[in-house]
């Protein structure tokens, strides 16, 4: 684990931004095109080499977010975990992609001490980021999963997979973009991204870390090799201010409150996106004081920023040192 100063310069800020990814650089060079559309509240976007036919793969993208948002959205009263967070308690049957999912958020939750909980949607919406109503008393071990049902151990008990299941969206985008041919491609979904080959320029996609503070240059670049992703957590996104403090949506599950520590963000790398989503949201939930000490026990490739205004500084675990440019 190192910890070290930053100094932004502009020189960093090359690439693609990795906490709210915009996409300006590489969509509008020569040698690649993008399409881009909208789901889960937020954008995609696909940017791949000129020589790919793209827009023969959006109506399938589409469809697949489509199925991935009535299964898994707490927006939506006639989704599936929706219909979930209204039944009792008991066992219940469920699609076998909600249980995959739900079976990778409970793992997550039990590696993390708890700091990733799926249950926390009611205190989510308590802080004013979320629909979930249920029990304000966070409780993942009260969840199980078996072969094709998931169990809750009380009425009020709720399921909130939105820490984990864009990443898993990412990672099935990204699949059917592989299967329909396409070899080099980098595939966003709402600031997630995940790298398959390499950039037409030949060499690996490269990924900026974007600031926390509006208008400041990108104190990080990625590169992103074939079959890596990156998910970021962090303040910037959703969050407001009332009296002098800043809440997030990032619940502390041992407060019951917004995550709050010198954290400004959290950005993950590895192979599965919807992994690197989940722990980008534990991590920063766990702080400063402890979320370093714990990625670097689960040998998570994490880069965290800390500090205020233009003088922040990182603390980094895993091999993601090997992954600055």
């Amino acid at each position: 684990m190192t910890n070290s100063a930053l100094r932004p310069t502009r020189r960093n800020a090359l690439g693609m931004i990795g906490a709210t990814i915009v996409l300006p650089q590489i969509a509008q060079a020569a040698t690649t095109q993008s399409i881009e559309g909208a789901a889960f509240g937020t954008t995609w976007q696909l940017v791949a080499s000129h020589h790919d036919d793209l827009e023969r793969l959006r109506a399938d993208i589409d469809a697949l977010f489509a199925i991935i948002d009535q299964q898994m959205s707490p927006w939506r009263s006639d989704s599936d975990i929706s219909r979930f967070n209204t039944m009792g308690a008991g066992r219940h049957r469920a699609d076998p992609e909600m249980i995959l999912v739900t079976t990778a958020a409970l793992d997550l939750a039990k590696a993390s001490h708890g700091a990733f909980d799926p249950t926390v949607g009611p205190l989510v919406a308590r802080w004013g980021f979320g629909p979930i109503l249920g029990s304000p008393t966070a409780d993942w071990r009260g969840l199980s999963v078996g072969s094709g049902d998931i169990g809750k151990t009380h009425d009020d008990l709720t399921l909130d997979l939105c820490g984990i299941a864009k990443g898993r969206a990412l990672d099935l985008a990204v699949d059917l973009v592989k299967a329909r041919g396409v070899d080099n491609f980098l595939f966003d979904v709402g600031g997630e991204l995940k790298a398959v080959g390499q950039h037409p320029a030949g060499r690996s996609f490269q990924v900026a870390v974007q600031h926390p503070a509006a208008g400041q240059p990108a104190p990080a670049t990625l590169k992103l090799a074939d079959g890596m992703a990156v998910a970021t957590s962090g303040l910037r996104t959703q969050s407001y201010e009332l009296a002098d403090n800043t809440y997030g949506h990032i619940i502390d599950p041992r407060t019951r409150a917004p995550a709050k520590s010198h954290l400004l963000s959290v950005t993950v790398m590895g192979r599965d996106a919807m992994i690197a989503d989940g722990w980008a949201t534990a991590l920063f939930a766990a702080g400063l004081s402890s979320g370093p000490d714990l990625a670097q026990s689960k040998n998570i490739d994490a880069f965290f920023l800390t500090g205020e205004g233009a003088g922040i500084s990182s603390v980094r675990t895993g091999a993601i040192e090997g992954a600055l440019l």
